[in-house]
């Protein structure tokens, strides 16, 4: 298991960053969404935790074949999707995810969000994260992807109109008021011999590249959303989901061929594929279904059968 902890500071405080967070995520959905792939929301509704109290839980598909690198095409179906679902106890989350063919397959993200610039050394409270494995990323000069570098979301460049704030300059983790901090234990297993090294390197990869890109949009979208309330985010956030929602059923239309000419994938493994994991020297074992009223457990075990 391959275990990171990614602090990401952005020039807000934390109750500015919930309104931005959930807006950010419902358009950048939207915007990834389309030719068949993208983000459904399947489940959006309150929770409640005994430990955490009230939150929000959230349970979605992520469809994403074209984005896996070659090698694993190979034995991946055609068509897939990632299930997430997220406990939004808010500063603190937990995001769990599931790929439905793949067993022995894991990813755990925890997340608290507190108003500092990232000096907090145990921020979870149990045992400090090994310094080798603490990873700082900068939403100004880290490099991301260049497909998805827009002028208008360069800090950078960025200012913003409504609170006076930017542009970044090359201190501003120590010289921004206000700052806050994003901290993420990521957790990812994939114990499949000869491929676990590659395709934990790679999920750590995409994951920081996600995070760099989310939180940069959170930031350079602050005019959009800045002096939003809790409950009309809430219904920007529904109203996006529906678009959204339409844009991948609508795709996956148009795009796949009918029923009766695909192959069925289904929440168990078929025996080819048994066939073929075996010959991995993986054991198939059975679809895991953790209670969508609790918690998942540490590490969550995703079995056969991802925002």
């Amino acid at each position: 298991m391959l275990m990171k902890e990614y602090r990401i500071c952005m020039p807000l405080t934390v109750d500015e960053y919930r309104i931005g967070q959930l807006y950010m995520i419902s358009k950048h959905s939207c915007e990834q969404s389309g030719g068949g792939e993208g983000v459904e929301v399947v489940r959006n509704e309150p929770d409640v935790h005994p430990q955490h109290g009230t939150g929000q839980v959230t349970e979605k598909r992520i469809y994403l074949c074209s984005k896996l690198p070659s090698w694993a095409k190979t034995f991946v179906p055609r068509i897939f999707y990632v299930t997430e679902k997220a406990w939004n106890f808010y500063p603190y989350t937990i995001t769990g995810v599931c790929v439905s063919f793949l067993p022995r397959f894991s990813i755990r993200i925890e997340t608290r969000f507190e108003n500092n610039n990232g000096n907090n050394d145990n921020v979870f409270g149990d045992k400090p994260t090994t310094a080798e494995n603490v990873s700082f990323l900068d939403i100004l000069s880290d490099p991301i992807p260049e497909k998805h570098y827009k002028e208008s979301e360069d800090l950078s460049l960025w200012h913003s109109s409504k609170t006076g704030r930017g542009p970044l300059e090359s201190s501003w983790r120590d010289d921004s008021k206000p700052i806050m901090c994003s901290y993420k234990r990521v957790q990812c297993s994939f114990e499949v011999y000869g491929l676990q090294t590659r395709t934990e390197d790679f999920i750590h990869r995409n994951i920081r590249d996600i995070l760099l890109v989310g939180h940069r949009q959170a930031v350079a979208w602050i005019d959009e959303w800045h002096g939003m309330s809790l409950e009309e985010v809430r219904d920007y956030e529904r109203a996006m989901q529906e678009k959204t929602n339409t844009k991948v059923k609508s795709s996956q239309t148009n795009t796949v061929p009918p029923a009766a000419s695909r192959p069925t994938f289904s929440r168990s493994i078929s025996m080819t594929d048994a066939e073929s994991l075996k010959k991995m020297g993986v054991t198939t074992v059975d679809m895991c279904n953790p209670p969508s009223s609790s918690l998942p457990p540490t590490p969550i075990r995703l079995n056969s059968t991802p925002e």
